[in-house]
């Protein structure tokens, strides 16, 4: 994504994570969406573009790690908005000032 406006990024955020959710609703029909490890889904769904939305180079490990964190973050404030938006603003938070400025994987 070649855009740099906050608002264009964190709507194209909410934008992934609402397909996300859908296309993991429709993999998970049989169960009603019911998925123990969705974040393991999620983070497969997600990674390329969601490391090239926010200029980044986030593991499939650590996206695991940071849909489970931003879901218990979220559960315990109980906020009032939409899930997505409380996920785009974690991760926008995190790691949208450093857009273009991530390391890549050590090389050994």
């Amino acid at each position: 994504m070649s855009t740099t406006d906050p608002l264009t990024i964190r709507r194209t955020l909410i934008d992934l994570l609402l397909e996300t959710g859908s296309a993991h609703h429709h993999a998970y029909s049989a169960t009603d969406g019911a998925d123990p490890d969705w974040p393991i889904w999620y983070a497969d769904y997600v990674q390329s573009r969601l490391n090239e939305l926010l200029g980044s180079a986030l593991t499939r490990s650590e996206l695991v790690y940071l849909f489970v964190m931003v879901e218990k973050e979220r559960a315990a404030q109980s906020p009032a908005g939409a899930w997505a938006d409380y996920y785009a603003d974690f991760f926008l938070q995190r790691y949208g000032a450093m857009r273009g400025h991530m390391p890549t994987a050590p090389h050994k």
